[in-house]
């Protein structure tokens, strides 16, 4: 059985990871700072697209959280790379 509060709480969760990585790399500046910065409010922008999509071809809150979690994933996996 799906439960959509634990899954928004991993998100959350999840989440914090990619903020801190990511004001490291901010903190830290330089050309790669800059670069963060953009991808950062791009990925933003574009997560609100897709989720708003999501939603008017009846998708539900539960496939927009598993699609969020798959982006924050990617993101802690790039930037623990780093």
């Amino acid at each position: 059985m799906y439960n959509p509060l634990f899954s928004s709480m991993m998100l959350a969760l999840e989440a914090q990871k990619v903020i801190e990585l990511r004001l490291v790399r901010l903190a830290w500046g330089g050309r790669e700072g800059s670069a963060e910065m953009q991808s950062m409010v791009t990925e933003k922008v574009y997560a609100s697209f897709e989720a708003f999509s999501t939603m008017m071809q009846g998708g539900s809150p539960e496939t927009i959280i598993a699609r969020y979690r798959e982006h924050v994933a990617t993101n802690t996996k790039r930037l623990s790379a780093a």
